[in-house]
């Protein structure tokens, strides 16, 4: 642990970031990571609670009293290597991961966690300052082959891990660069690019190929989903090539809202609109952008992607930014007793609300209105109420009466969530699904992550549906050690 009555004499320290209005004329990461006194002080408040709730809370299981009393100590380096023992990217965790760990923190009991977030991302970035992270190429090769269809944290986790273990591992993205959801899906305000392109360096001095701009799959992907392949490779070429396939793709199928005026010019899924920004920050010119300068936004969908649609319309110049979300408001503060050490349902505030957003809780899309050209000009909406059915005990939502309004809308972006993955792609491979589309396969037990298809496996978005970054780490990391003990008989790759 750190430092004894640590958590006694030390508040939580929170990072620097710079100021909404300034942050909003650039694309920059604007947080600041700890000094190493800050990041020393945040360590010393771990406290020696018997029972590491927060390394239960971390999907990745990452080892958080010991690197927290590591940093403590100012053995940064030591501090490197417990943090890469469990989470092969701490930088794309440290930068976007909600902190489960920090909710599950037994101070958070007082509203007063570590800041187990800011220490991770403190001890990376000192690591990639320092020259400490370095290619970790195998002893000795396999001989075996494997093809990882999908090049996000899911996909890049398990490619990096089966290199280490000596495989020649190809990694095959339909995009003309390499990182997936973290490339096109996450702004660059949030993580810069640069962090990717480093790892990828680094995995291919490691051994592992890279081919962007490649379908695996037969046929035309659905509506929303970013694709600029160049070449479609079919399943069974693959299969004949590779030893085993672990299918890593995102759940990018969005949820669509099937109401009047739904086809109107104008109104697109985040996902038409975010990758676009993020290839014009990187260079490219993007034709027929779709972009917020100067229009009213409405952004319907309460999440981080709908938070992501805010800062990047606030970025371009909207004329006004307005959030809805279909659910109630939920409470500023949880139920410590009812939900700790468990991820709460609370009001959350992101970076982008701080820089200017209208946001409403409770409200449904009845339709979309023309402006005679085929463009959207307005929203129409309607409050609702939820109330518990007593013969379910489910909550149901029904509208208020003449609750309905009409707002301005030259430009509507739909961030409703994700639904499943790329259904075209299981189909291709013949993956069974899951009652919610998702490849079907076991996490425990023998041939875990394996699908019915002989030497198909199935990890992250792909297998557990629309989640978070340290989650498809996690999953990436296991089906890694699946597919070497598959290949091998046995494996020394850690879980």
């Amino acid at each position: 642990m750190g430092k004894v009555t640590g958590f006694l004499e030390y508040a939580r320290l929170e990072e620097a970031a710079e100021a909404p209005q300034s942050r909003k004329k650039h694309w920059r990461e604007f947080v600041v990571h700890l000094t190493d006194e800050q990041a020393a002080i945040q360590g010393a408040r771990c406290m020696d609670c018997g029972i590491p709730f927060c390394t239960n809370g971390c999907p990745v299981n990452n080892i958080i009293p010991d690197f927290n009393d590591l940093v403590y100590r100012q053995d940064w380096r030591n501090a490197l290597a417990v943090l890469h023992s469990t989470n092969n990217f701490p930088e794309f965790t440290g930068r976007v991961c909600p902190a489960p760990c920090e909710a599950a923190c037994v101070l958070n009991i007082n509203n007063d966690p570590v800041g187990i977030k800011s220490i991770e991302h403190a001890i990376i970035d000192k690591g990639w300052a320092e020259g400490w992270v370095l290619p970790q190429p195998p002893r000795a090769k396999t001989g075996k082959r494997v093809a990882v269809v999908g090049s996000g944290p899911a996909g890049l986790a398990a490619a990096q891990q089966l290199a280490r273990a000596g495989h020649d591992v190809t990694v095959f993205e339909k995009n003309d660069r390499i990182g997936g959801l973290l490339r096109y899906g996450i702004p660059d305000f949030k993580m810069e690019k640069s962090h990717i392109d480093r790892r990828i360096a680094q995995m291919e001095a490691e051994g592992v190929v890279f081919r962007s701009g490649v379908l695996i799959g037969k046929g035309k992907l659905e509506g929303g989903v970013t694709n600029w392949a160049r070449q479609t490779i079919e399943p069974d070429k693959l299969l004949a090539e590779f030893d085993a396939v672990v299918l890593a793709g995102g759940a990018e199928t969005p949820r669509d809202l099937p109401v009047p005026g739904r086809e109107l010019r104008g109104v697109h899924f985040a996902m038409e609109f975010l990758p676009q920004q993020n290839k014009v920050v990187a260079g490219d010119k993007v034709k027929g952008q779709i972009v917020a300068t100067g229009k009213h936004v409405v952004v319907i969908g309460g999440g981080d992607t709908g938070s992501d649609c805010v800062g990047t319309s606030n970025r371009q110049g909207a004329a006004s930014v307005t959030q809805f979300e279909l659910l109630p408001q939920p409470p500023a503060q949880e139920n410590k007793t009812l939900t700790w050490p468990y991820w709460p349902i609370k009001l959350r505030t992101s970076s982008s609300h701080e820089e200017g957003v209208a946001r409403d809780w409770a409200v449904t899309t009845k339709r979309f209105v023309d402006d005679g050209k085929g463009n959207v000009k307005a929203l129409v909406g309607a409050r609702v109420e939820w109330k518990k059915d007593p013969a379910t005990g489910q909550m149901k939502m029904s509208e208020v009466p003449g609750s309905d309004f009409e707002l301005p809308a030259d430009l509507v972006l739909l961030a409703m969530g994700f639904v499943a993955p790329v259904a075209s792609v299981l189909e291709a491979f013949g993956v069974e699904r899951d009652a919610r589309g998702n490849a079907r396969a076991a996490t425990e037990g023998a041939g875990c992550y394996k699908t019915g298809v002989d030497k198909v496996f199935a990890a992250g978005d792909m297998r557990r549906g629309q989640s978070l970054v340290v989650w498809a780490i996690r999953e990436g990391r296991q089906c890694a050690r699946a597919v070497d003990e598959y290949l091998m008989g046995s494996s020394s790759l850690p879980r």
